[in-house]
């Protein structure tokens, strides 16, 4: 990362990769070969989801709840409602990082320890931006809380912001790749491997707060005791990896964050301890 990076596209915060609402609901290179054509994006069809961007929002919202309209048409009006309300959304999100900036203590400490590696972080490089979520042939949805580029900055997803930790938790994330990238100049894309991005990804799920306890019961509904916060963190970094145009399929996602585990989870700097 420059001593002032602007927006990201290296690495994304925890990229989530979900089925298809079909029914309601931030290692090796790449083959010499051609390379694996990606799963086409799918557009919406009013008369196949039922959904019609024409159609009043609470219009579409009353058929959502009626049935009237198809898991994949719900997807489509969620995506629509982002960009109605992007000015608002962005607005919100710069407000909580400005929070974040000035009194959340693992943010403020983090930005010290970047500035101590000649690295600037502020509100001209940590920016709120809408991000669009995609929906491809394979029945999965893709979208990402936020992401952090080296010769830019860190990318907050306005749209995917759910409150004010959420967005700290997301926050602290993006700012543990920056200052492993000032501390270790990281291979993000994976030219050689992908074990430094697995690394990265372990400890920024780590120490960012993102898998504490009580995240994971009230958020995703784990409430399982024994183990869960190494389940959490190990399954953050997996999909982190596998969205990583180097990674080619989820088992070689596992095998390099098993690789890199031993060293990587026991680590905690710029932390004396996992904080959060």
């Amino acid at each position: 990362m420059s001593s002032d990076p602007r927006t990201p596209e290296a690495s994304a915060s925890a990229p989530t990769s979900t089925p298809t609402p079909t029914d309601p609901s931030s290692s090796s290179p790449a083959p010499t070969s051609t390379p694996t054509a990606l799963p086409r994006i799918i557009e919406n069809d009013p008369q196949r989801t039922g959904f019609d961007p024409q159609t009043a929002w609470w219009i579409n919202y009353f058929k959502i709840l009626t049935g009237g309209i198809t898991n994949e048409g719900a997807f489509h009006y969620r995506e629509q409602r982002y960009r109605t309300n992007e000015s608002r959304d962005c607005a919100r999100c710069e407000q909580y990082r400005d929070w974040a900036f000035a009194h959340s203590p693992t943010v403020r400490f983090l930005r010290e320890k970047v500035g101590d590696l000649n690295g600037v972080l502020d509100r001209d490089n940590v920016v709120c931006r809408r991000c669009p979520a995609r929906l491809t042939e394979d029945g999965q949805v893709h979208r990402a809380s936020g992401g952090f580029s080296p010769g830019h900055g860190i990318l907050i997803c306005a749209n995917e912001v759910r409150n004010r930790n959420h967005l700290e938790d997301t926050l602290a994330h993006e700012m543990v790749h920056a200052w492993d990238h000032l501390r270790w100049k990281v291979d993000w894309m994976g030219d050689k491997d992908l074990k430094h991005a697995a690394c990265t990804e372990i400890r920024a799920a780590m120490l960012s707060g993102e898998c504490r306890w009580a995240r994971e019961a009230w958020t995703r509904g784990n409430w399982t005791l024994t183990q869960q916060f190494q389940n959490c963190v190990r399954k953050r970094a997996v999909q982190s990896v596998l969205a990583r145009p180097r990674c080619k399929d989820d088992v070689q996602a596992v095998k390099v964050v098993n690789q890199v585990w031993d060293s990587c989870f026991p680590d905690t700097r710029p932390f004396d301890e996992v904080y959060r």
